[in-house]
């Protein structure tokens, strides 16, 4: 048994990074995690998925735009079983960084199951079976979310998968209904669409990617289309027959009408996630949708244990849950720190074109009766854009009419998710249109579309 001052359980993008700002404050910690540093983003999540749509850039450049750029050669082709490997390559030297940086910052890393144990201990099981248990004056829990089924559409890691079993398929299938089009859904319909795989997606809500603005989600349904990709919004799921060969779905249109059969090789479920709470949690708190209640400092009902990431609810994005594990990690040390939950964060979708926001939509300034300016600048009148290449998409702002205040950013076109950090700090500083238009973007960028936004907003956009 050892005596810690933080136990963390969990070692995602909320549990490595809180245990490491607790040692960074000179305490004894300890991290759990029963499969590999860096939980899901790092090893089935974020980082393999960035990979795998990486080489699906790389083959739709070389098969649709090779000659565009003077380039030309004979029998293009790939290989399945190295564009899967690479994103394994990419996670598992990125597991090892972190395990070093547990190593640097004197963080007890335990491989197993953690559990409650009792006030103020905690158990680790290993996979041999062995348990010990240690004693923690605080616990962050940080076990993240797993996928969420449908009732008559339950995983088998075959014919029915979720994510995880997405980026590892040992034969690439011909036909795949993607049911969800969240981020998770329509990454990998780039991904497999760009291989060739016949893709359908069926989704509840009016569009893809119902959260963002209504304009976004609009262009990129108009990409999809040209890239192939078939699309049943407003459409719900109410049947599934599961064989031996493949998956067929019943669906219809959400409002009513005739039903549709969809076939594929394989389903891939992405309609949600829901909180994984280790062992000695049956008294912990819970909200109506399963995940754990926490105050304004990240601490749960059960005395001296916190919680943040995923299992305390949405946004379910690892840049949000780091940002909380720092928070609940300083309030626990440090009385007079001033806890923040999240309000305003960045939303990324790397699907091709990419798509990034902040902020409100142009739907919410109307729901909340707020006057608004917008500013628009397609990235086919940006200079960079059309030497690069990649002309579509463009710059939505959305600007308070009284105060000139960014309220939203919104943008689908290359480098839409390096772009938006821009205005993340904007909105955060409560920068308004003039501070914006008087900062110098260079030439020839693609940032210099938010400058361009930013003056159409003001009725004197030079380039457009």
């Amino acid at each position: 048994m050892a005596s810690y001052d933080l136990i963390v359980i969990g070692g995602g993008p909320a549990g490595y990074v809180g245990a490491i700002r607790a040692a960074q404050l000179g305490k004894k910690v300890a991290c759990i995690e029963n499969d590999r540093a860096g939980g899901t983003c790092l090893n089935w999540g974020c980082i393999p998925t960035k990979a795998l749509i990486k080489n699906a850039d790389m083959y739709v450049t070389l098969k649709e735009k090779a000659d565009e750029f003077g380039l030309s050669f004979d029998n293009l082709s790939y290989d399945w079983s190295k564009v899967i490997g690479r994103s394994r390559k990419v996670s598992d030297k990125l597991a090892g960084g972190i395990e070093f940086l547990f190593k640097k910052n004197k963080v007890d890393y335990l491989r197993g199951d953690g559990a409650i144990a009792g006030e103020g201990k905690v158990s680790v099981t290993d996979a041999e079976g062995k348990t010990e248990t240690h004693d923690a004056k605080h616990v962050l829990l940080a076990t993240g979310c797993k996928a969420r089924d449908l009732p008559f559409l339950k995983f088998d890691g075959e014919r029915v998968i979720g994510a995880r079993e997405a980026m590892l398929l040992a034969e690439q299938p011909k036909e795949m209904i993607i049911v969800g089009a969240g981020a998770i859904g329509v990454e990998f319909a780039y991904f497999y669409n760009a291989f060739g795989t016949k893709v359908t997606i069926v989704e509840m809500m009016d569009h893809l990617l119902p959260v963002e603005d209504t304009e976004i989600s609009q262009a990129l349904e108009k990409s999809f289309k040209k890239q192939g990709i078939e699309f049943h919004t407003a459409t719900k799921t109410t049947a599934a027959n599961v064989t031996g060969d493949g998956v067929e779905l019943t669906v219809e249109p959400a409002k009513g009408g005739d039903p549709v059969v969809i076939k594929g090789d394989v389903c891939l479920v992405a309609v949600g996630v829901g909180a994984v709470l280790p062992g000695g949690c049956e008294k912990l708190e819970l909200t109506d949708r399963g995940y754990v209640k926490t105050n304004d400092r990240y601490q749960t009902n059960l005395p001296g244990v916190s919680a943040a990431g995923d299992l305390i609810g949405p946004p379910w994005l690892a840049h949000v849950a780091s940002f909380e594990a720092i928070h609940a990690v300083e309030s626990m040390f440090d009385p007079k720190h001033k806890s923040k939950k999240v309000e305003i964060f960045p939303g990324c979708t790397y699907c091709h074109p990419e798509v990034a926001s902040i902020g409100l939509t142009e739907r919410a300034c109307k729901e909340k009766g707020i006057p608004y300016k917008v500013g628009k600048f397609p990235f086919q009148a940006s200079g960079r854009a059309l030497a690069v290449g990649e002309p579509e998409g463009f710059v939505k702002l959305i600007y308070g009419e009284k105060y000139g205040e960014l309220l939203g950013a919104h943008i689908i076109g290359a480098e839409a998710t390096e772009l938006i950090a821009e205005m993340g700090l904007a909105i955060t500083l409560e920068a308004t249109y003039e501070e914006l238009e008087n900062t110098i973007h260079a030439h020839p960028t693609l940032s210099e579309a938010i400058h361009e936004a930013t003056s159409d907003a003001l009725g004197h956009a030079i380039h457009i």
